[in-house]
């Protein structure tokens, strides 16, 4: 099993600690942030960052569902780990300054692939497919923190 990774970034338009914050607040901010693609959302656990325990239903694709139980930790300033107890996929957000008023948000999914011709499917298109579901996240990010 190969190792697969989407990523994806954008400048939000508020300063590092404005959206840091947003990202952590599970019990609030985060829920209003998720697409469609995003279901079944619920806090289980804490609700602000490091010992958050959430749960959602992700459909990547229109046959493709994971559902996720995450546990959050905050391994560095900046830094949200969120590790998927049902799977191999760990997501990290990493929020930095990036000038006057301005966060660069990186967002990084990995998870271990399946073998195979569908291994083969799933490291091409997957990545992708992943990344635009992030990109409307952080789109939405900077829409609810941005500077208008």
């Amino acid at each position: 099993m190969a190792q697969v990774e989407a990523t994806t970034e954008r400048i939000v338009a508020a300063d590092a600690d404005t959206v840091f914050d947003a990202l952590a607040d599970y019990s609030g901010t985060r829920a209003k942030l998720l697409p469609e693609q995003f279901s079944e959302y619920e806090v289980r656990e804490g609700g602000d960052g490091e010992g958050t325990l959430v749960h959602w239903k992700l459909q990547a694709t229109s046959k493709r569902v994971r559902d996720c139980l995450l546990e959050v930790t905050e391994p560095t300033d900046g830094e949200l780990v969120e590790k998927d107890r049902n799977s191999s996929m760990v997501t990290t957000w990493r929020v930095t300054p990036a000038g006057e008023g301005r966060a660069r948000v990186v967002v990084t999914t990995v998870w271990n692939g399946a073998g195979g011709v569908g291994g083969f499917f799933e490291r091409t298109f997957a990545p992708k497919g992943l990344a635009r579901i992030y990109d409307a996240v952080l789109a939405r990010l900077d829409a609810e923190v941005g500077k208008q």
